[in-house]
């Protein structure tokens, strides 16, 4: 068989990458979760949509979204590290540099603490998702020291013809909100996810985190025993803050006894106790997905282990997790587990199981802009032509809440309601003017067709429903 053209393939590729089909989006709202994955962070009032994800796909890999057109959210949280950053402090506006390592975001959904940044300065995702576009450094639409405001960013992004198309699509009609931004951009984040790993693997084999797993070496199987055990039964108690099948951080923790400043080592930061999930810390060939702490300080899980080995308090760090200051043989000193050197590399050995290959590849997540920037919309609702050969035909109010009259001359007609994407909703005959309730509808637009059955001439209108 003659082999493909690379080179030839490559254009094909790129246009792909640099194409969003109204038609056919990707699967975001209904993917797969371990029926044992039972933390959710999720909304009531933001629940993930294939419409809503797409838009924060966009706007989260959108250059637009800084002041000089240079930074995107995806910029410091990079696909390849599963949505993180392998610099110490990641570069931002006119190579500015933040505050704190740039967190990996990869199931940012699956965890009770609600609260983000490494300080929980966020109450919510969705509060967090705008804060780095707003801060001067960042992204730079912070409204001061000469920076634009967001309602620039706002009246920007109104002047871009693909967001008036898919906010349309999300809220039904193309306003762009602070408001609505975050319900996107968290929506995205939360779809990106991580089970199929070496872990998922064995927990769906015996579905009981605390048996052997078959599919694990005896090292594997040891750093997990290591790793849920508590102190002083002879485990690391890893699983009291990080807890096991999500690996998300508890709610209550304190301060792990880092407390040092990226960029200035003469400082302390005392108020970090929110971690991300401790899944995908290395990616499939066993590299570090970036520094780990807020300041970056370890470059190997190696150094990680042996800060909790042995708690070093620093003078004036009065916010040390009480887990941690009571000591693993109960002296009451800071924690000192003893491991051995064969513990400390089998715990390693468990963390590397975490590590899934999906995340790093999926296009569903990735770039969708080509090298120039451009984007391109397929099947865009907006621009799909209104027929009309039926005459005296009108439908009002557009957009609207729910109700919806459809006026018609005398005569015979079948109205078809389709959504968007072709999918037939509902027919009704008619003889004149009728009325539809379309409350019971999601967000978004809709094709209405009008045929008059005597003569077979039709009209095509859109309907937004809000």
């Amino acid at each position: 068989m003659k082999k493909p053209n690379l080179l030839l393939l490559l254009p094909m590729i790129l246009l792909i990458a640099a194409t969003i089909d109204f038609n056919d989006l990707p699967n975001y709202a209904n993917q797969t979760v371990p029926n044992y994955i039972t933390k959710d962070n999720t909304p009531n009032n933001n629940s993930i949509t294939d419409e809503g994800a797409t838009l924060g796909r966009v706007l989260f890999y959108d250059k637009n979204l800084s002041a000089n057109n240079t930074i995107a959210c995806a910029s410091c949280h990079q696909q390849e590290f599963a949505f993180g950053d392998t610099e110490t402090q990641s570069i931002g506006l006119n190579q500015g540099l933040t505050g704190r390592h740039s967190m990996r975001l990869v199931n940012s959904r699956f965890a009770d603490e609600e609260g983000f940044f490494w300080d929980e300065r966020a109450a919510t995702l969705e509060a967090q998702t705008t804060q780095p576009i707003q801060d001067h450094v960042e992204m730079g639409f912070s409204g001061s020291d000469g920076d634009p405001d967001l309602d620039s960013l706002i009246r920007k992004l109104e002047d871009i013809d693909y967001y008036q198309s898919l906010f349309t699509l999300v809220f039904g009609d193309a306003q762009i909100t602070e408001a609505r931004m975050q319900s996107a951009l968290a929506q995205f984040v939360r779809s990106i996810q991580s089970f199929d790993s070496k872990f998922d693997e064995g927990l769906a084999q015996v579905n009981n985190i605390n048996q052997d797993f078959p599919n694990f070496s005896a090292e594997e199987n040891d750093g997990k025993e290591l790793y849920l055990a508590p102190p002083p039964a002879g485990g690391a108690g890893c699983q009291g803050c990080h807890r096991a099948p999500e690996f998300d951080i508890d709610p209550n923790s304190g301060n792990n006894g880092v407390v040092g400043v990226a960029g200035d080592p003469s400082s302390i930061d005392i108020t970090n106790t929110r971690a991300p999930s401790l899944r995908d810390l290395v990616d499939p060939n066993g590299n570090l997905n970036g520094p780990l702490m807020h300041n970056g300080e370890f470059t190997s899980l190696e150094q990680v282990i042996d800060h909790y080995d042995q708690i070093t308090v620093v003078n004036g760090n009065t916010n040390l997790d009480n887990r941690l200051a009571g000591g693993g043989g109960g002296g009451g000193g800071p924690q000192n587990l003893q491991l051995t050197q064969a513990e400390k590399d089998a715990l390693v050995a468990f963390l590397h199981t975490l590590t899934g290959s999906d995340i790093y590849t999926n296009e569903k997540w990735s770039e969708p802009f080509d090298d120039a920037g451009n984007l391109t919309l397929l099947n865009d609702p907006l621009e799909i032509e209104e027929v009309s050969t039926v005459s005296e035909v009108s439908m009002f109010p557009n957009p609207t809440n729910g109700p919806l009259t459809i006026q018609l001359s005398g005569g015979n007609y079948q109205i078809e309601l389709y959504s968007i994407n072709g999918s037939h909703v509902s027919t009704i005959q008619t003889l004149q003017t009728t009325n539809v309730d379309l409350s019971d509808l999601q967000s978004g637009v809709y094709l209405v067709r009008v045929l008059d059955n005597n003569t077979g001439e039709a009209s095509t209108k859109r309907i937004l429903k809000n």
